[in-house]
C-alpha cells in the first residue's frame, strides 16, 4: 500500500515541460573521476550533516565539534590516496562538464551556476543559466545539520549522463551557498545529482522529476547500480547489472518508497559474540558514515579497546592503530559483512593518534543510514522497477 501511495504521488509531479530524450541509450556506465583534491575529513562534520539531512536534531555537542574541526578540501599530494571522487555530468547546451556527487538519499539536481557569487564559485565549473529556460516562480532550498546548504532558482535545460541526454531536465541553479569559508564544504564538487524518489524533490511550488525518473524509460531496465571503492574511483551502471563487479548471488530486499528513500528492513546484526535485532534502513550514497541503532553502536565499540563515546568530539572515537572488528548485517536472511578497516574513519586532526569512528548512532532519525562505509563493501543494485534493493560482495 505504501508503495502504491508513493507511485501515485510521483504521477502528480511536474516534469520540466514535455520530457524530451535526445538519445536512446539502453545501458551505460559512469566512472567516477578523481578531483585531484584530498578531502579533509571531519567525523563530527559528517555526522552532523547526516543527521540534519534527514531532519533529525543535531545535538549541541555534535554541532560544537563540527564547528571546531576542519573540513573541506585541499590539493592532493602525489602520495595522497584518500582523495575525492565525483561523476562527470554535462549540463546546459554549451556542454560544460560538471563534477557532481551522485546521491541516492536526495532528489535534487543542483549545481554551482553563473548566478552563484563569484567568491563562492571560484574553483568550480559552473552551469551557464543563459542556456536554459527559467521556471518562473520556482525555487529550492537545501540545508544540512552542519550549517552548510544551498538555494536558488530553477531552469530547464539539456543534461547528459553517460550516453543518455534529457533535453528539458529541471536544473536547480545555486544563487547562494553556505558552509565553511567560501563554501568550502562543497569544494571538489560542482553540485549534486539526486537519485532518490522524485516525491522528495525540494523544488517549490511544484516538485520536479529526477534525472533518473526522466530517462528510466529509455533503459533496458529501470535500475542502476553503485560500485563504490575505498581509496579508488568507483562506478555507476544504468539500465543493467554487470556481473563482473560482484561475486556470488545478488540478494534482494523489498523497498518501501513511502518516505521517498531506498528504504528496507535489516533483520539483525552481529559483531564478535554480540548479536541482535536491527530495524529499518536506507541505502544512501550521499552519506559518508554508517548510522545504526544505538544498541548496535554500543555493542560494536564495547569490543574495541580504547573506544569511547567522547562528547567533546561528537561521537565514538577509537585509537587509530586499533584493529576494528567486522560488522555483519543480515538483510532478507542473507549476510553482508562490512570490514572493520572501513569503520576506522579518519584522525580527529592531522597527526592525531585518535580516530573518529565511521559507525555512529542514528538517534532521532527513525531509520538507519547505510552510507558509503557500508556501500564500499557491496555491489549495490537500486532496482526501481521491482521496488527492491540488491546486494552482493564486490568482486
Amino acid at each position: 500500500m505504501k508503495n502504491t501511495i508513493a507511485l501515485a504521488a510521483l504521477a502528480g509531479l511536474a516534469a520540466a515541460g514535455p520530457i524530451e530524450i535526445e538519445k536512446r541509450a539502453t545501458r551505460f556506465t559512469v566512472n567516477q573521476e578523481s578531483t585531484g583534491m584530498k578531502q579533509v575529513k571531519s567525523g563530527a562534520n559528517a555526522y552532523a550533516k547526516a543527521l540534519g539531512k534527514f531532519g533529525a536534531p543535531v545535538p549541541d555537542n555534535v554541532q560544537a565539534a563540527a564547528a571546531a574541526q576542519a573540513t573541506g578540501s585541499v590539493p592532493a599530494n602525489p602520495d595522497d590516496n584518500d582523495v575525492q571522487y565525483t561523476s562527470p555530468v554535462q549540463v546546459g547546451t554549451n556542454g560544460n562538464t560538471l563534477q557532481l556527487d551522485f546521491d541516492t538519499g536526495s532528489a535534487d539536481l543542483w549545481v554551482f551556476s553563473s548566478e552563484t557569487p563569484r567568491n563562492l564559485a571560484a574553483g568550480h565549473t559552473t552551469y551557464n543559466t543563459a542556456s536554459g529556460t527559467r521556471l518562473q516562480g520556482a525555487s529550492w532550498n537545501i540545508s544540512y545539520g552542519d550549517g552548510s546548504g544551498a538555494a536558488g532558482d530553477v531552469y530547464t535545460d539539456r543534461v547528459a549522463v553517460g550516453a543518455v541526454t534529457a533535453t528539458r531536465q529541471a536544473v536547480e541553479a545555486a544563487t547562494a551557498i553556505s558552509g565553511g569559508p567560501g563554501g568550502q564544504d562543497f569544494a571538489g564538487s560542482d553540485g549534486l545529482l539526486g537519485l532518490a524518489s522524485s516525491t522528495i524533490n525540494t523544488v517549490r511550488p511544484q516538485r520536479q522529476t529526477t534525472f533518473f525518473d526522466t530517462v528510466k524509460g529509455q533503459l533496458d531496465a529501470p535500475l542502476f547500480t553503485a560500485t563504490l571503492k575505498h581509496q579508488a574511483p568507483g562506478s555507476y551502471d544504468f539500465g543493467y547489472i554487470d556481473n563482473s563487479k560482484h561475486t556470488g548471488t545478488i540478494n534482494y530486499a523489498p523497498v518501501d518508497f513511502s518516505n521517498g528513500f531506498w528504504q528496507f528492513n535489516v533483520d539483525s546484526y552481529s559483531v564478535g559474540s554480540s548479536s541482535g535485532r536491527y530495524g529499518s534502513a536506507i541505502a544512501d550514497t550521499g552519506t559518508t558514515l554508517l548510522l545504526a541503532p544505538s544498541a548496535v553502536v554500543t555493542a560494536y565499540y564495547r569490543g574495541v579497546s580504547g573506544a569511547r563515546n567522547d562528547p567533546q568530539q561528537g561521537g565514538y572515537t577509537v585509537p587509530c592503530s586499533a584493529s576494528l572488528p567486522d560488522l555483519t548485517l543480515t538483510i532478507s536472511g542473507n549476510d553482508i559483512t562490512v570490514p572493520g578497516d572501513l569503520i576506522n574513519f579518519a584522525p580527529l586532526e592531522e597527526g592525531s593518534s585518535t580516530c573518529f569512528g565511521g559507525l555512529q548512532s542514528d538517534a532521532g532519525i527513525g531509520f538507519s543510514i547505510l552510507g558509503d562505509i557500508f556501500l564500499k563493501a557491496v555491489y549495490a543494485v537500486f532496482d526501481q522497477g521491482n521496488s527492491r534493493f540488491g546486494f552482493a560482495p564486490q568482486a
